[in-house]
């Protein structure tokens, strides 16, 4: 079970070469909604009713302490041996772990970037921003200067919908101020914090409306990337795929015109990217788990995770890739992003982060949607029933 991929023939191929080298095994693919939050939803719901259809599935990496919990995934200690884990990024295995067992083997990284249109950077000056407030002040001089030529142009381009995408958006924006979800020492919320308050008052001030069309509420990936290969946005906030379709002369009206950098920090602050990724698991309910792991150890091989990087420009979670000279002439933003990715942000971990989402989105989205909410009473209500939640999974624990 997958979530709907960006490079359907892509996937087909793949699985059309593991069914020639194992005939035996016949693969049924169930595709999700492209939606993290809508697959998670379609997935657990199958999981808790012990539907046994399922026996591998890809998972977002915040979802392994929950699946793993829940008695949902199998440990995958006793089949990918110390060795074959020394040849993934650390940080892949890391979010594929709960407690002292792994659950979920990395099929592929993802964090955070700003892609960018170089052709308008450069006539105007400007080299790609380090702060946003560089990236306002480059946008406001853009957008003036294209209005009568592009008259659709706007500033910034991102995920800003009510879903998971949107407290990865938002992790980054509150990070670059200095601010954080979640408080490491005390595992509290902290939205309340004069830091994430500030962040947040700066994407509902400065980037919807003056940077960003307020339809950018209504984004996910798919359409914020598709109004950026349009050619109506100077800035775009995405994973590392969009590289591939942004710079695809058949997908893209901007090809050869993109650049890709860091996300911006602010001042006396470093950017951040969330990191992202999917992992592939195993069900406990599976009767084929044999065939189950076959199926993950060719998708995550060395040679279909070249394949995906070639084909679709999905970025390898295996760290000897990053050295390829075929695979850094297509991606040559790795070179310059393989720190970014190595240390990138990760959301969270628990068992209960679904919820904690859940109300992260509810919040951010009324936070953005609405300019005059009053930004404190909001996050200090959203903060409280985060609280509940983490004091459970505090007290089950003990």
């Amino acid at each position: 079970m997958s979530w709907k991929p960006d490079h359907p023939a892509v996937w087909d191929e793949a699985i059309q070469a593991f069914t020639e080298r194992y005939p035996h095994v016949r693969i049924e693919r169930e595709i999700a909604p492209h939606s993290s939050t809508a697959y998670h939803d379609l997935l657990t719901q199958k999981l808790k009713n012990q539907d046994a259809s399922v026996d591998v599935y890809f998972m977002d990496v915040i979802w392994v302490p929950e699946f793993a919990a829940a008695g949902w995934t199998r440990p995958l200690d006793d089949r990918f041996s110390d060795a074959m884990q020394a040849e993934f990024l650390p940080s892949t295995l890391q979010v594929g772990r709960y407690r002292s067992q792994l659950y979920g083997i990395p099929s592929r990284i993802d964090a955070g970037m700003l892609y960018y249109r170089t052709d308008l950077l450069a006539k105007y000056g400007f080299e790609p921003p380090r702060t946003w407030r560089d990236l306002v002040h480059q946008g406001e001089t853009i957008l003036v200067g294209e209005q009568s030529a592009t008259p659709t142009l706007r500033g910034y381009s991102a995920q800003f919908k009510q879903y998971e995408g949107l407290v990865c958006n938002m992790l980054e924006i509150i990070g670059s101020y200095g601010g954080a979800l979640i408080d490491e020492q005390s595992d509290t919320a902290r939205l309340s914090s004069p830091e994430t308050l500030a962040a947040i008052q700066f994407a509902r001030t400065q980037l919807l409306g003056p940077m960003a069309s307020r339809a950018t509420l209504t984004y996910q990936e798919p359409e914020s990337l598709a109004a950026f290969v349009r050619g109506n946005a100077v800035f775009h906030r995405n994973w590392p795929y969009a590289w591939e379709i942004a710079n695809n002369p058949e997908r893209s009206s901007i090809a050869g015109r993109v650049g890709v950098t860091s996300l911006p920090g602010s001042d006396g602050h470093q950017g951040v990217a969330a990191l992202g990724g999917w992992l592939m698991g195993i069900s406990t309910l599976s009767e084929h788990p044999d065939e189950a792991w076959d199926f993950i150890a060719f998708l995550t091989s060395h040679a279909m995770q070249r394949y995906f990087a070639l084909q679709a420009g999905i970025a390898p979670s295996r760290t000897r890739l990053y050295n390829d000279p075929e695979l850094l002439a297509a991606n040559p933003q790795w070179r310059s992003q393989f720190a970014v990715l190595q240390s990138a942000t990760a959301r969270p971990r628990s068992p209960v982060y679904p919820a904690l989402s859940h109300i992260m989105q509810r919040f951010f989205s009324r936070a953005l949607a609405y300019p005059d909410l009053d930004l404190l009473p909001e996050a200090r209500r959203a903060e409280q029933n985060m609280n509940r939640l983490l004091d459970l999974t505090r007290s089950e624990a003990s």
